[in-house]
């Protein structure tokens, strides 16, 4: 797995419109991997887009509990897709420890089920699994003990930091179940307004990126108030740039 990857989230608005342009301009900047999310309503543009334009999805955001995975993981695989990760469990569900057992329990069952397909499952935090707080511990630590090992882990650097936690910290304890990093940067905000290329806001991304070595970097912005796509170009700039 490369270094640098994109989140297609970031572009869309101009994604669901024109796919196959969205692509073109990202491999322009010099992206050779992209994150897919709506993985089985996207499969048909990324199917004829990826190779069309050099590039491959190592790892793609799709919702796991409570829909077709088998429908999810036969669209992945045709993609080449390596790792499929949950999104989003929403805020209400890291609140109780049972709750949060439940979650990790229906990961661990579609990790069975992806690897049937030769795929590995994962999870994507927001704020609130750091937020919130089990004994002493973010929800989100508390859930990692409960996964099987072959459950991967997504950090999203940004909101680990706005939830409140030291996210180099938080990397070093994960260890390599952090397969990548969600890289952003901003004000901090938990709306996601503020958010700038990397590099440029408050988050200590060398630091957090020296954390873990060897995870996939990926470019994201959940909102952006100028260009996005001058904004995507700035912050592979700043991991081009932070690589050598």
């Amino acid at each position: 797995m490369g270094k640098v990857s994109v989140q297609l989230y970031s572009v869309r608005d101009v994604f669901a419109t024109d796919p196959a342009d969205v692509l073109r301009r990202l491999a322009a900047i010099g992206f050779t991997q992209v994150e897919p999310y709506g993985v089985v309503e996207n499969v048909e543009a990324l199917a004829a887009g990826l190779p069309a334009n050099g590039l491959t999805a190592p790892t793609a955001h799709a919702q796991l509990i409570g829909v077709d995975q088998e429908a999810v993981f036969t669209a992945a695989k045709s993609l080449g897709i390596g790792i499929v990760i949950d999104p989003l469990v929403k805020p209400e569900q890291w609140q109780d420890p049972a709750d949060i057992a439940a979650t990790a329990a229906a990961l661990n069952a579609a990790a069975k089920t992806a690897a049937e397909h030769g795929i590995t499952v994962g999870y994507h935090n927001h704020w609130w699994e750091l937020e919130s707080r089990i004994g002493g511990r973010s929800a989100f630590e508390v859930f990692a003990d409960q996964l099987d090992p072959a459950v991967a882990l997504e950090v999203d650097a940004y909101w680990a930091t706005a939830g409140g936690e030291d996210a180099a910290g938080l990397l070093s304890r994960l260890g390599d179940r952090v397969r990548a990093i969600h890289v952003k940067d901003g004000a901090l905000a938990t709306d996601a307004s503020g958010q700038v290329p990397a590099g440029q806001g408050a988050l200590p991304l060398a630091e957090i990126l020296a954390a873990a070595p060897d995870a996939l970097r990926v470019v994201e912005f959940d909102r952006y108030d100028g260009d996005i796509f001058e904004a995507v170009a700035g912050s592979f700039a700043f991991l081009a740039d932070a690589e050598k």
